[in-house]
């Protein structure tokens, strides 16, 4: 399956920012967690920064997204941009404690290696009026494959330069500062890479028609939205307790594992993720798309909660990979359904808002999860949290929109 005749010339370039993106945030994943506690923060400092990262985030990507198309797609991008600049270098500057939840509740850091800020929605948007309505599964499919492929190159490269960093005579924090300075070099190149768009990519509206008041860029598909919305913030707010930089913290904690080795294993996990992407485009069409994200994220819950209970790091290892190789086969299907469910004017608004459902779900259990790993008799609980929480929402899910017409 190829997407090689479907994409006009700003569709290749949404890819190609989306790839340039996802490395960054790869690149920085592995490594953020480690800088902080290097650079004097404590652990409850290091959880507190990292759900405050997401909270700022949900209210920044609330406000762009849903004046989207007031403001213009193409601008709100740039945008999104400049914080992600602003973030990394007030990261790569300073050490204050104080400084650094600014920079992180204000500019836009990703602690996960998954998306952050107003872009996956704009371009989701964006996509969705360039593509035909029978291809938007196919492109978010490979649109998330290349994503997985350049967060995991990403995760490998921020390993392999925090430990290359010291037979430079790079030290302490130190080591992991030109990590932080690639993140902000690579925001330079989304700004150029956004301002390329063409206004093909823009919302268009019928004023002659009336509509119904619309509440954050919403009218009739409002409730839909937001019952979703409500759902995905419990599946994130389990996902929030094991995000890339928890989980590459408790490798390091509880197996001792150097950067170099986690980002190996990230490499593998993403690469994985990204191929299941392609089969989830496959299975969607036979199954259904909500039947698709919930019995493929369902399976992938019980072999989380499995991880910390392996007797030694390979097997760990094994089981942590297995799980990636389904756990994101719902991720473009989520997509597809959401932008389905919507009218076109209302695209923006409504990936905005699932989205910062999610990063609102996802802001408070970082913090949890940091303290947990920290402690040698509860570090395996985030896992058992994250497991039985999404398994909750997956049984929600199925119960609330199993007997809706899937539309591709």
């Amino acid at each position: 399956m190829s997407i090689s005749g479907k994409l006009t010339r700003d569709g290749w370039l949404l890819f190609a920012t989306r790839c340039s993106r996802m490395f960054a945030y790869g690149l920085l994943s592995v490594v953020l967690v480690l800088y902080l506690v290097e650079v004097g923060l404590k652990e409850w400092e290091v959880g507190l920064l990292l759900s405050l990262t997401l909270a700022g985030d949900t209210a920044i990507s609330l406000w762009l997204t849903t004046t989207a198309d007031r403001l213009g797609r193409r601008r709100t991008l740039i945008l999104g941009a400049v914080l992600m600049v602003l973030a990394g270098v007030a990261f790569v500057s300073t050490s204050s404690f104080l400084l650094l939840v600014i920079a992180a509740t204000i500019g836009v850091i990703s602690p996960s290696g998954n998306e952050i800020g107003p872009f996956l929605s704009v371009e989701q948007a964006a996509l969705s009026h360039i593509v035909t309505d029978e291809r938007r599964t196919d492109v978010f499919a490979w649109y998330n494959l290349v994503g997985s492929f350049s967060t995991a190159l990403g995760a490998l490269a921020g390993g392999l330069i925090a430990e290359a960093s010291p037979h430079f005579g790079l030290t302490g924090a130190a080591a992991f500062r030109p990590v932080l300075l690639a993140y902000a070099g690579i925001g330079v190149a989304l700004i150029g890479g956004f301002s390329l768009l063409s206004s093909a990519i823009e919302a268009s509206r019928d004023e002659s028609v009336p509509h119904p008041k619309a509440v954050l860029g919403l009218h009739e598909s409002r409730r839909t939205v937001f019952k979703l919305s409500l759902l995905f913030a419990l599946d994130a707010f389990g996902g929030g307790f094991v995000i890339q930089s928890i989980i590459a913290y408790w490798f390091h904690v509880r197996f001792q594992l150097d950067p170099a080795m986690i980002g190996t294993i990230f490499l593998f996990a993403n690469l994985l993720a990204g191929v299941s992407a392609l089969a989830a485009g496959w299975l969607a069409r036979r199954i259904g798309l909500i039947n698709t994200m919930i019995f493929t994220h369902l399976p992938s819950n019980v072999l989380l909660i499995l991880v910390p209970l392996m007797p030694d790091v390979y097997w760990a290892i094994g089981l942590l990979l297995l799980r990636f190789s389904i756990s994101q086969m719902d991720v473009p299907t989520r997509q597809a359904y959401t932008m389905a469910v919507v009218r076109p004017d209302e695209r923006s608004a409504a990936a905005g808002v699932t989205a910062v459902a999610r990063s609102v779900g996802a802001s408070i259990s970082p913090m949890l999860a940091t303290v947990l790993v920290g402690s040698v008799g509860l570090m395996s609980v985030p896992f058992f949290l994250a497991g039985g929480l999404k398994i909750v929402y997956d049984l929600l899910l199925y119960r609330a929109f199993a007997n809706n017409e899937d539309r591709n």
